[in-house]
């Protein structure tokens, strides 16, 4: 099964975390543009969903999915959301997709993430994939120095050859060289520098199950 398959397998797979009546917190990216396109199948027995994403609300829209903002819900029965790499414990590198922060916000008014990603993401320490940090950019420069300190190399995410702008406003550093054997003490500590808006490890929002899609089909992982 190739890598399009396997997502298409977790993206249906996450229709059993769906509550009926109620709204759905949707992520962004690839595999879940799988899950959303699942998600459509089912858009009468729900009553929309928050989206992560300017992308994921075009999306859903497209698919006659009512989407609300955030602050008109209260909480979330489930966040439904891919990774970049996703760890033993439920902590996850996430913001390939440069939707970090919204994904974060989302992330915290849900009672229960569920992650879908295929093998690929499970790793055993987090850092091989560049870490995502959304920054206020006047801030980036001494940011990237500070993860200079910690060992990374650190720079700006270009786009059509200027600083990507995320739908924040804000620029993108991605960090390589990286191993983050504590997410939680590494979230936290990097969450505090001045100019940081969000770091992509998702270590206090972490995974409770993640859909894993393999060559034997699709394994649950509880954390």
């Amino acid at each position: 099964m190739n890598q399009d398959e396997l997502k298409t397998l977790v993206g249906q797979a996450a229709l059993q975390y769906v509550v009926p009546g109620q709204i759905v917190g949707v992520g962004t990216g690839s595999t879940v543009n799988k899950f959303i396109d699942a998600l459509a199948s089912i858009k009468d027995q729900i009553k929309g969903a928050v989206s992560s994403s300017e992308a994921s609300t075009i999306r859903l829209k497209a698919l006659g999915i009512p989407v609300f903002d955030s602050n008109e819900v209260s909480e979330l029965s489930v966040y439904i959301d891919g990774a970049d790499e996703i760890n033993a414990l439920g902590h996850m590198v996430k913001g390939g997709g440069a939707a970090l922060t919204r994904e974060k916000i989302v992330a915290a008014q849900s009672k229960m993430f569920v992650c879908i990603a295929d093998e690929s993401k499970l790793v055993n320490v987090l850092g091989e994939f560049p870490l995502p940090v959304e920054v206020i950019p006047m801030a980036s420069s001494r940011i990237m120095s500070q993860f200079v300190q910690m060992g990374g190399q650190a720079q700006i995410r270009m786009k059509d050859g200027a600083p990507l702008v995320t739908d924040n406003g804000q620029h993108i550093i991605d960090v390589k060289g990286l191993k983050i054997k504590d997410p939680v003490a590494f979230e936290t500590q990097v969450s505090q520098w001045p100019g940081v808006v969000t770091v992509g490890v998702f270590a206090h929002q972490k995974a409770q199950v993640c859909l894993l899609g393999t060559s034997e089909g699709v394994k649950t992982l509880k954390f």
